[in-house]
């Protein structure tokens, strides 16, 4: 069953129940999650006859949201809802009204102990306002947001499992970098696509060093890239924290290894990061958290491995 395309498209931001016909006491076939895509194909008093995607794997590689016109694959189903809750493409500050709830929803899975399919809901709720409201002001944040939810959920997965420890990146889960590729494309040099930049830095990262100081010192180096590419983002003096903070590891780790001359580099690369975060951020916490780094540089405390000595 393929959903008609002069329907109109509407989603929910509430849970409803799909009936057969337009009546709360007939049989019910299923249930729908706000978010869920929509087309209204009929108007019977309180009533609305749609075909609604009730498919749980949205978040397939293969379902991924309409941003290029990319499709969803799952088969919708024909069935009533009550017209309540329910946003189409007509109605007024509907894009408000999706990101609101997703917004919501967002934060609500961020609590301990979130309820189920919560952070999936916001995810939908974003895609839904990018497909309807592609003129919306919102448009740009909720197709981040959207991207970032999915990118979140897949790294916790990633972590999971053992090839998180692998030392090359190849080698463990990566997450799929297709929506964030395409924040960066349609909204350059925007707070959004360095965001989505950012993000994106997670698949070069080592999984577990395992002693080698190449996984620091090349990890360093995105994170400057990523400094010297968006100078002014807000996430810019984490970026180059991490860095400072990666070069002061591998100072550590020659040391370890009894190569002075190149733990010194290291830790003078990690000074001079600091230094460009103070002339530049100075009113940053990553930057203070710099001068902590420097510090204990100094005072030859490991910022890396044990610090007994």
């Amino acid at each position: 069953m393929t959903a008609p395309k002069n329907g109109t498209r509407a989603t929910l931001v509430r849970l409803a129940n799909l009936y057969v016909q337009p009546d709360e006491s007939a049989d019910r076939m299923a249930e729908v999650t706000p978010g869920r895509e929509l087309v209204i194909v009929e108007r019977n008093g309180k009533w609305l006859r749609v075909f609604a995607n009730t498919d749980t794997q949205d978040t397939r590689r293969s379902d991924q949201p309409e941003f290029g016109g990319d499709a969803e694959t799952a088969a919708p189903i024909s069935g009533w809802l009550l017209d309540k809750g329910i946003v189409d493409v007509n109605t007024p500050h509907g894009d408000q009204i999706l990101f609101g709830e997703a917004d919501i929803a967002e934060q609500a899975a961020s609590e301990p102990n979130p309820p189920p399919r919560v952070a999936q809901e916001a995810r939908l709720l974003y895609r839904r306002l990018v497909e309807m409201f592609p003129q919306s002001p919102w448009i740009a944040e909720a197709m981040y947001r959207a991207a970032d939810i999915r990118w979140q959920t897949q790294k916790a997965d990633a972590m999971t499992l053992p090839s998180a420890h692998e030392k090359e990146s190849y080698l463990r889960e990566q997450m799929d970098e297709d929506e964030m590729k395409k924040v960066e494309k349609y909204f350059p040099h925007t707070k959004w696509a360095a965001l989505a930049a950012f993000d994106l830095i997670d698949n070069k990262l080592c999984g577990d060093w395992q002693g080698s100081e190449k996984c620091p010192e090349k990890e360093a180096d995105y994170y400057l890239k990523f400094a010297d590419d968006y100078p002014d983002a807000e996430v810019t003096p984490s970026a180059l924290y991490k860095a400072a903070w990666r070069e002061a590891s591998a100072g550590d780790m020659w040391a370890s290894d009894g190569d002075q001359k190149r733990a010194d580099e290291d830790r003078g690369r990690a000074k001079a990061i600091v230094q460009r975060m103070t002339d530049k951020y100075p009113q940053s916490a990553y930057t203070v958290r710099g001068t902590t780094l420097v510090y204990k540089v100094e005072q030859g405390i490991p910022v890396y491995g044990s610090e007994r000595e």
